[in-house]
């Protein structure tokens, strides 16, 4: 605990704070739709495949931003773009709690919310600037553990709901990102941009990371970590709610237990990480994910929601090791490395709910998308034993 302690010390613990708020408001204003897709299922009168799909529309609203975002945290400054991605949350929440009407303007404002999700491109870099290289896994572990933000929402919202109309939860909502907004800007120094920032655009500097084999190689180990946890975590209510008969609220209640134990576990896999490896980590935690994701369909609603406990954790523990690996091979760009890897893994969110409505639809179960999740998960875990081989044989070019 002292040597934990020691490390918050060594850098600037408001900036670390500040990026934590930033990252855990954000987290509640982009799992909004997911904490209200009971109450909204019936305020619209939605079918399955209306209600994923706006389920999943702020995840692929977040992943197409993470990439601008983490670019502009690199050239025009992290706290800058911070506060720009807050005043839109509260703009786009503002417009829910007043103006939202009609499925068609739900899609729209749901698409919306997915500014919030592009907050991990900025507060990672707000965090990993203000401390030394030694500390990057806990560090990033630490500020990227503001996901407890699904926590809140999943726990509030089907209460809020339950106690008022769905337009005044995001009149609610909108009231936290403004206190968020001011105690961002008292917490987080004003500083000028990050040295070495490379010219030319954005783009093109995403699509030369991007060729790099080990920076896709990444994404695709997120899109298994961090997109199943949000993704999973999206799909519980309505999975405890169809399979088990579960009620709204403890629905909500299982799920923002599940994303707790995975946020609180994040920055541990950092720490893990940065002692004993990223790879060797991986190595051990991605088939945890992979039977823990097909035993959540178990007949038994007790070991059910206990695989969804196991599966929540073990996918923020392996959050917190890619991460810990993206800082490690990407430092000068972690920025526009944490906007393009955390990309990968919010399109990874957005595709797991679109995966199981579908397969629900075909088949009427959601057997058969949990074991496709998993079949990804172990060809991911084949990559990392590849990695690990002694020969030095590798799927990708790892960084010295």
């Amino acid at each position: 605990m002292s040597e934990i302690w020691q490390i918050l010390k060594s850098g600037h613990w408001p900036s670390l704070a500040g990026a934590w708020l930033h990252l855990t408001v954000s987290f509640m204003v982009w799992l909004l739709v997911a904490a209200m897709s009971i109450p909204l299922v019936t305020a619209l009168q939605l079918s399955d495949a209306e209600i994923a799909w706006l389920v999943s529309l702020p995840l692929l609203g977040g992943a197409l931003l993470r990439m601008v975002a983490g670019w502009s945290a690199d050239r025009l400054g992290a706290r800058r773009t911070a506060v720009v991605i807050l005043v839109v949350e509260l703009l786009v929440l503002s417009w829910g709690w007043v103006g939202v009407n009609g499925y068609g303007a739900a899609l729209v404002f749901s698409l919306g919310l997915g500014v919030a999700g592009a907050s991990f491109a900025v507060a990672l870099p707000l965090a990993s600037r203000a401390y030394p290289p030694a500390a990057q896994g806990l560090i990033l572990g630490i500020a990227a553990s503001g996901n407890v933000g699904t926590v809140l929402i999943l726990f509030l919202a089907p209460r809020w709901a339950a106690a008022m109309d769905w337009h005044q939860v995001c009149g609610v909502m909108a009231a936290v990102v403004a206190v968020t907004l001011v105690g961002f800007e008292l917490l987080v120094p004003r500083m000028a941009r990050a040295p070495e920032v490379r010219e030319g655009a954005w783009w093109h500097q995403v699509v030369e990371l991007i060729r790099q084999r080990s920076a896709y190689w990444l994404c695709f180990l997120y899109a298994i970590t961090f997109g199943g946890f949000v993704g999973l975590c999206s799909v519980i209510p309505l999975l405890l709610h169809d399979v088990y008969r579960f009620e709204a609220i403890q629905a909500g209640g299982v799920a923002a237990f599940c994303g707790l134990i995975g946020s609180l576990i994040r920055p541990i896999g950092g720490y893990v990480a940065d002692r004993q490896g990223g790879l060797r980590a991986l190595y051990y935690v991605l088939p945890a994910i992979a039977g823990a994701v097909v035993a959540v369909m178990s007949p038994s609603h007790t070991l059910g929601v206990a695989m969804m406990v196991v599966a929540t954790a073990a996918m923020g523990f392996g959050n917190g090791v890619v991460f810990q690996l993206v800082a490690e091979w990407f430092p000068r760009d972690i920025g526009l490395a944490s906007g393009v890897v955390g990309a990968a893994g919010a399109v990874g969110g957005f595709v797991l709910p679109i995966l199981i409505g579908t397969m629900k639809g075909l088949s009427g179960s959601y057997e058969l998308g949990f074991w496709l999740f998993a079949g990804l998960a172990v060809c991911a875990w084949g990559t990392v034993m590849v990695a690990l081989r002694p020969n030095g044989s590798s799927p990708v070019n790892l960084p010295s």
